[in-house]
């Protein structure tokens, strides 16, 4: 089915798989900014306000520096800021629609308190504050759903962050040097390469019919994240994932007393930053589990740093599921029940 064109076609009449073919050119998206003033205040904190993908740029920059920068990143995925939240705190809204509740709140918040205020989003009422308030704003292009703009966000949340000086603009230019590199790479992944080559619709085969886990060590725990999310929105199945070595603590006797026929399938995330005693739970966790859970099944992953196996696994999770979606008969494109629950909301 997934070899088949017409098939393909049918289901993603929407032409999901079209845009995420595109994602590279998002790393090289020349990010504008309005309203660029900066009263000059020292940034000690920094906290991005936003939920679902317009979160998860955030999370990614969170778990990529934090041991680079000597300043604090929070995300906040709620309806208002912690209580440290003050005038010397950067706080970015982000909502990729501009009408995402809970980040108005966070925004109304920030306003309150007196914080160093930017924006990010393609429109909606976040854009309408911004011009109004002249608060500095990256604007997104428009058109997408918010988890296949991710690396459109990415590039816009590090813009501001080193606009305010809490962050080396070196930081938003690398993502911008792996746009060529992540076009040869996810060139196998497209809907004309055979299943027999193509990473990402193998993947899909040993998923689909299942309920997927995703495991990562903790700084590419987001990557985790972004394959249920992609699991939830894209596929439309459950997802979980869990992060090393936390997984170590609690999560990993869940498996023990069960039979191995579980309708799971497990996916590993390894990577060579890893450190060294989180390659070793990987391994022992397999061994330990042998029995009594499906085996992992071990996505490597490719790319010279932590940012560029970060966007790379990105980009194969969106690919990965649509092609789930396919399987199960879906369209990949809207999430009609969350639009619903908006409206009641």
């Amino acid at each position: 089915m997934l070899d088949d064109l017409r098939v393909i076609q049918q289901r993603d009449a929407r032409g999901a798989l079209d845009v995420i073919a595109n994602q590279w050119e998002q790393a090289k998206y020349d990010v504008d900014i309005k309203h660029w003033e900066h009263d000059g205040r020292r940034i000690e904190k920094i906290i991005v306000a936003g939920m679902g993908g317009s979160a998860l740029a955030a999370l990614i920059i969170k778990n990529w520096l934090e041991s680079e920068i000597d300043k604090p990143i929070d995300v906040i995925r709620n309806y208002n800021l912690p209580a440290y939240t003050n005038e010397n705190t950067l706080v970015i809204c982000s909502s990729y629609s501009g009408n995402t509740e809970e980040t108005l709140s966070c925004l109304d918040d920030a306003i309150k308190r007196g914080c160093q205020i930017a924006i990010t989003t393609s429109g909606g009422k976040l854009k309408e504050i911004a011009d109004e308030r002249k608060i500095s704003l990256a604007e997104l292009p428009s058109g997408l759903q918010p988890r296949m703009a991710l690396i459109y966000n990415l590039r816009t949340t590090l813009k501001l962050m080193a606009h305010f000086g809490a962050i080396d603009y070196k930081y938003f230019d690398q993502v911008g040097q792996y746009s060529d590199w992540l076009r040869d790479e996810t060139a196998g992944w497209k809907k004309d390469v055979d299943s027999g080559v193509n990473p990402a619709k193998q993947i899909a085969l040993l998923a689909v019919g299942k309920t997927s886990v995703f495991y990562a060590s903790h700084t590419f725990a987001p990557l985790a994240y972004k394959w249920k999310i992609s699991w939830n929105e894209t596929s439309k199945n459950l997802a979980f994932c869990n992060e090393m070595p936390e997984f170590n603590h609690n999560e990993f006797m869940g498996w023990a007393s069960h039979p191995i026929q579980k309708p799971y399938a497990v996916f590993d995330f390894m990577s060579q930053f890893d450190h060294s005693q989180i390659k070793k739970r990987f391994a022992l966790s397999d061994r330990l589990l042998s029995g009594r859970r499906p085996k992992a099944h071990v996505i490597n992953l490719q790319g010279d740093s932590v940012i560029a196996q970060m966007l790379w696994g990105c980009i194969l999770a969106d690919f990965a599921s649509v092609y789930v979606a396919i399987l199960n008969g879906v369209d990949p494109t809207p999430v009609a029940l969350i639009e619903k629950l908006k409206k009641y909301l």
